[in-house]
């Protein structure tokens, strides 16, 4: 090759490497343009701040301290750089699910329920199904569901921030249903979650987490004085199922989903989703929250105050994995488990349910809906 055509090769190489090197340039060029243009961190420079998670809360006006847990609220809220929260209050004719509906048509990612166990279950009654979480900040006497779930108790502002920082967990939802007398029912809740009137004679669910049931326990809520309650909390439920301990015991008739009929006498029949009670207690040692079954208690006693004795201590017992299984015991907690219940009362009972009373019913069923209810618990 002549020195001519060498001449002419190393002038292509250098002008390839010259128009790359351009491009190079121009690409770099537009970077740094890019970069000048786009706000920057600079003291009075238009920071957008990523978008978390929209909160809403639901909140019992009636309850100690909801005015400055607003404020509370609002504040954690911007030192997590959230959105605004939406601030729900309850009224005497909505508790809370029309409340918790709206908030999940705004787009609520998450919603708080600030109360009692009567606020927990409308909001859960609104979310269940739709796999928006609830939070939960217990304001009531007995906060069961809060209790089953370890969040706290007596720390509002804990229970918060649990809300904003913990995990989701699914839950099962038990549905108890008056199938006769529902006109002589009395649940804001359920009238709330549907079209009907409230003096309806057709059978509608009443939701619940914790326990329902009927007899001693549900008479026991019914007489609880509620100054007392606000004055000692759940004690006043004890105090109240002193002056029923010689009632009547029941004649039930029990179905557990298709096996037969079962006759029972009983002073109480509990229907649970979870055991855990305030005190310590714990009535359902082998319900669990996510198990997909309901746990059935029938509790009984003879001999008067010895055998409500031997029953309490039964319970205590219980409550640490020990098990009297004695076919003599005069005070007993039978245990069972199944999806489906019915539960038939010659002459009516009390019903209650998560220490909500709802009236007085002669036959209801209740259902487990499994996993149909998310909650924001611990990590």
């Amino acid at each position: 090759m002549s020195w001519v055509a060498w001449v002419a090769v190393v002038a292509g190489v250098l002008a390839l490497v010259a128009v790359g090197l351009g491009l190079w340039v121009w690409q770099q060029q537009r970077r740094l343009t890019a970069r000048i243009e786009q706000p920057s961190d600079a003291p009075g420079a238009a920071v957008e701040k990523p978008k978390g998670q929209l909160v809403a809360f639901v909140a019992n006006p009636s309850k100690p301290d909801v005015a400055q847990l607003r404020a509370a609220v609002r504040k954690a809220a911007a030192e997590q750089y959230l959105p605004e929260p939406m601030w729900l209050e309850t009224t005497v004719e909505d508790p809370g699910v029309g409340q918790a509906r709206s908030a999940v048509e705004a787009g609520a990612d998450l919603v708080v329920a600030v109360g009692g166990d009567g606020t927990v279950r409308a909001v859960a009654e609104a979310l269940a199904g739709t796999d928006v979480p609830m939070g939960l900040m217990p304001l009531g006497t007995g906060n069961l569901l809060a209790r089953n779930l370890d969040v706290p108790i007596s720390d509002p502002l804990a229970a918060l921030q649990l809300a904003l920082d913990g995990t989701d967990k699914r839950i099962d939802v038990g549905w108890l249903r008056v199938e006769r007398w529902e006109s002589q029912v009395d649940d804001d809740i359920a009238e709330a979650a549907d079209d009907l009137p409230a003096d309806t004679d057709i059978p509608r669910d009443h939701i619940f987490l914790v326990i329902a049931g009927l007899g001693f326990d549900a008479a026991m809520v019914a007489d609880t004085d509620d100054q007392l309650k606000a004055k000692v909390g759940w004690i006043a439920y004890f105090m109240a199922g002193v002056r029923h301990l010689h009632g009547r015991r029941l004649r039930i008739r029990l179905t557990l989903d298709d096996r037969p009929v079962q006759q029972l006498r009983s002073r109480s029949l509990l229907i649970g989703n979870c055991g855990k009670l305030p005190g310590g207690i714990t009535l359902l040692p082998d319900a669990v929250l996510d198990d997909g079954v309901l746990d059935i208690a029938s509790i009984d006693t003879r001999g008067g105050i010895a055998g409500w004795a031997q029953l309490f201590g039964e319970v205590v017992l219980q409550g640490i994995g020990v098990r009297n299984e004695s076919a003599a015991k005069i005070g007993r907690i039978d245990h069972a488990r199944a999806r489906k219940v019915k539960i038939v009362v010659p002459g009516g009972e009390h019903v209650q349910v998560d220490g909500d009373i709802v009236g007085r019913s002669s036959e209801i069923t209740a259902r487990v809906d499994p996993g149909a209810l998310v909650v924001r618990v611990a990590r």
